[in-house]
């Protein structure tokens, strides 16, 4: 199979992944300008701050057994991958079992440590049982990736993502239960989703744990459970630190603004579904190492040029009026200036995902709780030092500042035992027009001359840059849009 045969393989994967993805995801989004009209700022930054602590505790559900599943399972036969399926999965489902009833039992605890108000008291037990039976999915879910059964994959997330929309908007508008219809339409499509995999469950379990696969396993996995919270602490500690040194009013309104981001998080999330199997399947081949290093290049163009539209219109859109009703709430309208430093912040989160190659091929995962950890620690001490003087911006920086030097450190690290020859001018250049771009565009809004005719102009000359500097060919892209439209 030839670069071109394999780059089209990955990029059909990730477009099927980021159909459900897209649409998905998008008509999640779609809830946020809905909450930002029907729930006051300080019930969406309590929510927030609540889904924050969620994130950090369903890692210790999970200990990356998933991740490990899909390391050895990956070239297993059938039979051998029953065993390589049951031992995790079993195992999970008992641990998690085990961590539901330790938190239940002390939910008073967690209910002060979360800030929650005592007329939400009853979130914990929904809380809980999202984090349990989203845990238990994990497993078939990463089987149905390593298997490239992205259309059924797609399916179930789409269905988990329609259940939320339609309860969301029954339980709010009819029968008025604020933030709490939130967490039971979350349950909800997690039992659903539970039993939409049980046909994937039955096809591979038997009811047995091996114990040298276990170990393996662990000794795999478990290193990514640090690097996993360091990796959270970067994504969602800025909430409650914004909650503890702003208000719930400031975090409700920084999170509605931080899901303007979705666009690129959107476009990391398709390649992150689509790059890890696929780097594992290929990691053996001749020519691996130049199929990464285009993979490289093509992900910064693509994420380039999203980056600039977005950052240029978002005002646009937030302001947008249909029928006297803007897309956001006006309450919430204060802080879409930090969307383009949080899409950047994705763009280099999306090269420490290509990043990681090195460091799987070469099992040198001791590294990452390291790498995350130095991430998580910048990301704490920007936060706590610029927010008091910058607000939301700061947190919005703080981000930014995580996600630039892990994704410095791990490709240091990985290109220390599996170094690839990347396109180096190209990626330079495209970095480098993001970067002056944002000066450009913080220096026309901060001076208040940030007219749509400048923002067409910028615009325009972005796309003119790129190629002049022959940082895209037309020669390339033709061949790329072929491949989507070509059938196997």
């Amino acid at each position: 199979m030839s670069i071109g045969d394999k780059l089209k393989e990955l990029t059909k994967d990730t477009v099927v992944y980021g159909i459900s993805t897209v649409l998905g995801r998008f008509l999640t989004f779609l809830l946020v300008p809905f909450y930002t009209h029907v729930l006051n700022p300080a019930d969406y930054g309590i929510c927030s701050n609540i889904y924050s602590y969620l994130a950090f505790i369903s890692l210790v559900y999970i200990y990356g057994m998933d991740v490990a599943f899909q390391k050895y399972a990956a070239n297993a036969g059938h039979v051998e991958k029953k065993n390589l399926f049951s031992t995790p999965f079993i195992f999970v489902f008992g641990t998690s079992i085990i961590f539901s009833i330790l938190i239940f039992s002390v939910k008073g605890m967690f209910n002060s440590l979360m800030e929650v108000p005592p007329r939400y008291d009853s979130l914990i037990l929904y809380m809980i049982l999202i984090m349990f039976f989203d845990s238990v999915a994990l497993v078939p879910f990463a089987n149905l990736r390593l298997e490239r059964k992205a259309k059924k994959f797609a399916s179930i997330k789409f269905v988990n993502i329609i259940i939320q929309i339609i309860l969301n908007f029954v339980l709010i508008f009819k029968m008025k239960m604020g933030i709490e219809a939130i967490f039971i339409s979350n349950l909800a499509a997690s039992v659903v989703t539970f039993f939409l995999l049980a046909g994937e469950i039955k096809r591979f379990f038997v009811f047995k744990i091996e114990k040298n696969t276990l170990k393996k396993m662990l000794w795999f996995g478990l290193p990514y459970l640090p690097a996993s919270v360091g990796a959270t602490i970067v994504q969602v500690v800025d909430r409650p630190l914004v909650m503890k040194m702003a208000g719930a009013d400031m975090c409700g309104i920084y999170q509605a603004n931080y899901k303007l981001g979705i666009f690129m998080m959107l476009i990391v999330s398709m390649f992150q579904y689509a790059w890890q199997p696929f780097l594992l399947t290929h990691a053996k081949e001749e020519n691996a190492k130049e199929i990464f290093s285009k993979v490289l290049t093509l992900f910064l163009i693509v994420a380039s040029a999203i980056w600039i539209i977005i950052s240029l219109f978002i005002d646009n859109l937030v302001k947008f009026s249909l029928f006297g009703k803007t897309f956001f709430g006006a309450k919430y309208q204060t802080g879409w200036e930090i969307v383009p430093i949080i899409l950047m912040a994705y763009i280099f989160h999306g090269m420490y995902v290509n990043f990681t190659a090195g460091i799987y091929i070469e099992e040198k995962n001791k590294y990452l709780p390291f790498i995350t950890g130095a991430g998580a620690l910048i990301n704490v001490v920007v936060n706590l030092w610029i927010i008091p003087v910058l607000g939301i911006m700061g947190a919005a920086l703080a981000t930014l500042a995580s996600y630039v030097l892990m994704s410095s450190m791990i490709f240091v690290f990985a290109q220390k035992y599996y170094r690839i020859n990347y396109e180096y001018r190209k990626v330079i250049t495209i970095l480098s027009m993001i970067i002056i771009s944002a000066g450009i565009y913080y220096y026309l809004y901060y001076s208040g001359n940030l007219y749509f005719s400048f923002k067409l102009l910028i615009l325009a000359l972005f796309i003119t840059l790129l190629f002049a500097l022959k940082v895209v060919k037309k020669q390339e892209i033709i061949p790329v849009f072929n491949s989507l439209l070509r059938r196997k």
